[in-house]
């Protein structure tokens, strides 16, 4: 493999300890899933002092979706923020933008699923961006639904809603403000307990709230922690939208957020991993460009 694609460091961290999983379930197969989250595609400049790349997202994407094809990945799923829009919102040109990164997240060869991000409202609604979409297996995209593969069940939530549990609709959110409405968590309670299969869970803003990191938190993240770990089958949560990326711990559950692929101009800041599992539930991250190589258990 090109040493320019990634940079490969295994690490076991949390101060050297082998971590075990909450989760006593067992896979009956190993999974290899492609991820990549914040591309935040448009066609506008970079201004000020903004890190901001969205011209280049769009080869960034290629990229990705060039070394998953090669990789054979069992699934590739982006974790939100898959598009922006103008300095000046137009409806019509965020549609274009989302348009434009579906035509190419399709090209990868497999199933493809969708995680909505806060800037996937932006100058669209829901409604309108899942439309345009497609969920493998699925006739009509959802905002949060699940899905069994190789043995493991995978969960995808939205908290893209207000404290008051309104829907975020053409730029008319705080991105500091969101929210697993109640509908969604007994949603989430219910197909937690159908499932005899361990679990990981796909969601754009964080649930891992500790110090420094609230803004970036969805606000009744507690809650959902402890549906998580009521179930114990919850290995694993990827999330985005805090760019420079995380690990961190709770109560068993490991909690990963992924770098964003937008930040830096050029292909060697592209962003984008493989989580890897097998049977004996070790998980770890095949890095490529800025992600990292990492044991998250062992």
């Amino acid at each position: 493999m090109d040493r320019k694609e990634f940079l490969y460091t295994s690490t076991v961290l949390f101060g050297g300890l082998v971590l075990r999983p909450i989760s006593s379930f067992v896979p009956s197969q190993s999974i290899r899933i492609g991820m990549i989250t914040d591309l935040h595609y448009a066609d506008r400049p970079t201004t000020g002092k903004s890190n901001r790349y969205y011209q280049e997202s769009l080869d960034k994407l290629v990229e990705c979706v060039r070394v998953m094809n090669r990789e054979k990945v069992d699934f590739l799923i982006q974790v939100g923020d898959f598009k922006d829009q103008d300095e000046e919102p137009s409806e019509k040109n965020t549609l274009i933008y989302l348009e434009t990164m579906v035509r190419e997240f399709n090209r990868f060869l497999g199933p493809t699923y969708h995680v909505l991000g806060n800037h996937d409202h932006d100058s669209i609604s829901k409604e309108q961006f899942l439309k345009r979409v497609t969920n493998t297996g699925f006739e009509q995209a959802k905002n949060f639904y699940s899905f069994d593969k190789n043995g493991f069940h995978i969960i995808v939530l939205d908290a893209n809603y207000t404290s008051a549990g309104i829907p975020y609709d053409h730029g008319n959110f705080d991105w500091k403000d969101c929210y697993i409405p109640q509908d969604q968590m007994d949603w989430l309670e219910k197909d937690l307990n159908a499932t005899d299969k361990p679990s990981i869970v796909f969601v754009h803003q964080r649930l891992d709230e500790k110090e420094g990191n609230k803004n970036y938190c969805v606000s009744n993240s507690g809650e959902v922690r402890a549906l998580l770990e009521k179930s114990r089958k919850v290995l694993l949560v990827v999330q985005g939208h805090d760019h420079k990326g995380d690990l961190h711990q709770i109560n068993g559950i490991t909690y990963y957020t992924m770098k964003a692929a937008i930040e830096g101009s050029g292909m060697e800041n592209n962003s984008f991993g493989i989580l890897e599992i097998d049977q004996d539930s070790r998980m770890n991250i095949l890095g490529f460009y800025k992600t990292d190589s990492m044991t998250l258990s062992g």
